[in-house]
């Protein structure tokens, strides 16, 4: 496998700035998500790294050699997409063989090969069929095998689920990560759905605009955004987000850090139907979940959601208070100051 190093990558198309000088360094073995809203750059800068885009200026490294002028067969890298890309006019064993055979593999080296993906991926019994014969989830397989034939330094994804039905993504995910911890690969997926993101990675890259907002863990990113962007895009349902003002009217915070312009608090930190001096809220909108509920509460004008699994009925009364160990705030720009949780965190790292 391999390591890589995105060094200070800038890319326009004409006068729009797609990529402003990104900079990331992806581990040996590590399952690394771009995420971000459409627009934001991430499959620019996947493409960048497989050579299929020329960068304006930076550096792409690849195991401590500089590919950023190499061609896309010399980089040693394989790419799954969303759109399947299989030849139609050839079986699931040729379009596996495909590649190697355009290498000059030997054949007993192909056979394989070929074997050892399509037990891997389990689409031994497809072997024999024409892709037109199989279903997405069944394309897709196909399409991830023909790059583990491959051997590469490292895995890249854009977006392959994205065609797939809810229930097919959630297959294929589990398929993924089944498939990075067997070949304990390098592997970078770019995706729009931050479920995903959160599911399938050992680190999370959020891009808005170009730009990198923040690097981490999921647990990181969710339990300390950097910012209200990354508050709100990672997580579902996304963060309650209160103004400064309003969380001091109505006395659901104690008190603010000095340049507070928004507090935050995700869906499992509001509490509903208990609490002294709590504020009082009409609850809106319940959706059920099975096995939980989010609870749509408005207090005026200001409206929250909160996560609970035994919601109080559509119209009804409440009391709600906030955790004070899960409250995050914000300044005037939207960087955090300060989450309530940063203080356990400190003392767990503690000798």
């Amino acid at each position: 496998m391999a390591t890589l190093s995105v060094q200070s990558v800038k890319k326009s198309h004409g006068a729009a700035t797609i990529l402003k000088g990104i900079s990331l360094d992806i581990a040996d073995g590590e399952f690394l998500v771009l995420v971000g809203p459409s627009g934001c750059g991430k499959s620019t800068l996947l493409r960048c790294i497989a050579g299929l885009e020329e960068l304006d200026s930076g550096a792409i490294v690849i195991d401590g050699a500089n590919v950023t002028q190499s061609e896309p067969r010399d980089r040693d890298l394989a790419m799954v997409f969303q759109s399947y890309a299989l030849y139609p006019h050839l079986t699931v064993r040729e379009n596996l063989a495909f590649g190697l055979k355009m290498r000059k593999t030997p054949p007993s080296e192909i056979v394989t090969r070929v074997a050892e993906a399509a037990r891997m991926l389990e689409i031994e019994p497809l072997l024999d069929r024409l892709p037109k014969n199989l279903s997405g989830g069944q394309r897709q397989r196909v399409a991830m095998g023909r790059a583990v034939v491959r051997r590469p330094k490292a895995f890249l994804f854009d977006e392959p689920l994205s065609n797939l039905d809810a229930s097919l993504r959630g297959q294929m995910r589990i398929e993924l990560m089944r498939l990075h911890r067997q070949l304990s690969a390098t592997m970078i997926y770019v995706t729009h759905d931050q479920v995903e993101a959160m599911t399938l990675a050992t680190r999370i890259a959020v891009m808005k605009a170009g730009e990198l907002q923040q690097v981490g863990t999921p647990d990181e990113l969710y339990q300390h955004p950097a910012n209200q962007f990354v508050a709100k895009f990672i997580g579902t349902p996304e963060m309650n987000l209160i103004p400064a003002d309003d969380a001091r009217k109505l006395a659901l915070v104690h008190s603010l850090p000095d340049g507070t312009a928004q507090v935050g608090v995700r869906a499992e930190d509001v509490h509903v139907g208990h609490g002294v001096g709590a504020a009082d809220a009409m609850v809106e909108v319940v959706e059920h979940l099975g096995w939980e509920a989010l609870v749509h509460l408005r207090i005026g004008a200001l409206a929250l959601v909160a996560r609970m699994k035994d919601p109080p009925a559509v119209g009804a009364r409440t009391s709600i208070t906030l955790d004070a160990a899960g409250l995050h705030f914000f300044d005037g720009t939207g960087a955090r100051i300060f989450s309530s949780n940063d203080r356990a965190s400190a003392q767990r790292a503690r000798p």
